[in-house]
């Protein structure tokens, strides 16, 4: 008896008509959460079929779907998912592994090891850095962080996996004043408090400014962790890596984090990794996958360094549980988790070196297209597009009403931010299958929606 083959058929169908539907489809018409509860529906005293749930499901929850993965979906940096990678994915699923310990999975855990390897090949870091394969930047922030911290106060003499952080040296905490809002939640998480981070200046277009860092850095005497960028949420620009680098230099106990999110990415196109200079410097680097490697949710890269002050930080030991520097679960925040490397694996083989700076130099490409094209309708372009985002400020109209219209209308789907104090549209190209063409439709689609509310 086939207890798989109908379940798996019936969410390909659904698959099949999704994926075929997305560069035509609405992206993002708002959907009423009441609505779709009551498609849902109750839970049964009996159960239901396995066929039937996937068929009421899908058909419950699409009004409520948006075509994020599609080549026309603007508003955060979120790619869609390269073929190879959503069908690497399903695999993970299929053979359902435990990717923590080696012993439980050696093919996944051989599989990251590998991928991990060619990952720090493209971004051009060290090649012995650890590398742990997390959820999202978030999670890969506090991973690189926690090793930092480990890092900082065993130098000062402080076991803080033992002892917690109560009487411990205090570690000072510098970021730009630009700097991701994951950056400090991983703050707050690892006890180092969001309110205790001094901000460093930053210029025009949101990068650090080195002048200022060693300004900052001059009034501490002890340790200190430095929270630097590429790729800002807002205008794309990276941090001054190698000058910061240098600046550092002279601190006796200091580490460099670098948040990459997508713009560490930038390593990966020879045309276009002058941007990230020096990052090959830092101590520790966060970076997703499912934003510009375009792979699906979750995936994203913990990379340290120092690999035994990241497996010191984050690995857990039991009896039944013995654990070795190579086991996947020593450089994660988990221990039960999917086979998050597969698909990375897949995207980097399917790609190359020169399809993954083929894919970044076509979205920068693009977003300059846009750039142009906004600037001729009449649009401000507050920065300079130097990599995927565009900042965008209309005249004559509210900026959220415009986004809500833009929602409605559904050619596309575009976010807002608050820039110098006044809201502005964000417009990220960070989709493998995005065209000129998805790009003239919906810039010539927002300026006319722009029009209309103008009167």
């Amino acid at each position: 008896m086939d207890l798989h083959g109908p379940a798996l058929d019936a969410a390909r169908a659904f698959a099949d008509r999704w994926l075929a539907s997305l560069p035509t489809r609405p992206v993002g018409v708002p959907a009423d959460p009441a609505a779709l509860r009551a498609r849902l529906g109750d839970l049964p005293d009996d159960g239901v079929g396995a066929v039937e749930v996937l068929e009421h499901l899908t058909a419950a929850i699409e009004p409520g779907l948006v075509a994020s993965g599609g080549p026309r979906y603007f508003g955060f940096v979120t790619g869609g998912s390269l073929p190879v990678a959503l069908a690497a994915d399903w695999l993970v699923s299929a053979a359902d592994q435990d990717a923590a310990v080696a012993v439980m999975s050696p093919g996944a855990a051989v599989v990251e090891e590998v991928a991990g390897r060619w990952a720090l090949e493209l971004l051009g870091l060290p090649a012995d850095a650890a590398v742990g394969f997390a959820t999202g930047a978030q999670t890969a922030n506090i991973a690189c962080l926690a090793a930092a911290r480990h890092a900082l106060l065993a130098a000062a003499g402080w076991d803080v996996e033992a002892d917690g952080l109560a009487g411990a040296p205090a570690v000072t905490v510098l970021l730009g004043a630009g700097a991701h809002a994951t950056v400090v939640q991983a703050l707050r998480l690892l006890g180092f408090g969001a309110r205790r981070a001094v901000r460093v200046a930053a210029d025009a277009q949101g990068r650090m400014l080195p002048a200022a860092l060693a300004s900052a850095l001059a009034a501490v005497p002890g340790p200190v962790l430095v929270c630097a960028q590429a790729g800002h949420v807002n205008t794309g620009a990276c941090d001054p890596l190698d000058e910061i680098a240098t600046v550092l230099s002279g601190h006796r106990a200091a580490w460099l984090h670098v948040d990459g999110a997508f713009g560490l990415w930038a390593a990966a196109s020879p045309s276009r990794r002058h941007l990230v200079a020096g990052a090959e410097r830092a101590d520790s680097w966060a970076v997703d996958g499912h934003k510009w490697l375009n792979l699906p949710y979750d995936s994203a890269l913990a990379v340290v360094r120092d690999a035994t002050a990241l497996t010191t930080a984050l690995s857990v030991s039991s009896p039944y549980l013995p654990l070795g520097e190579l086991d996947p679960s020593t450089r994660t925040l988990e221990n039960s988790r999917r086979a998050r490397g597969v698909p990375v694996y897949a995207a980097l083989r399917a790609l190359g070196r020169r399809g993954v700076a083929d894919l970044v130099d076509r979205c920068c490409d693009l977003a300059r297209r846009a750039a142009d094209r906004f600037a001729a309708g009449g649009a401000e372009v507050l920065n300079d597009v130097v990599l995927n985002q565009v900042l965008v400020r209309v005249r004559g109209v509210d900026v959220a009403d415009l986004a809500r219209a833009v929602a409605a209308d559904g050619t596309c789907w575009v976010g807002t931010t608050v820039w110098d104090d006044a809201p502005a549209l964000r417009f990220s190209v960070s989709n493998w299958s995005t065209t000129p063409e998805d790009i003239d439709r919906s810039v010539d689609r927002i300026l006319a929606l722009r029009d209309e509310l103008a009167g």
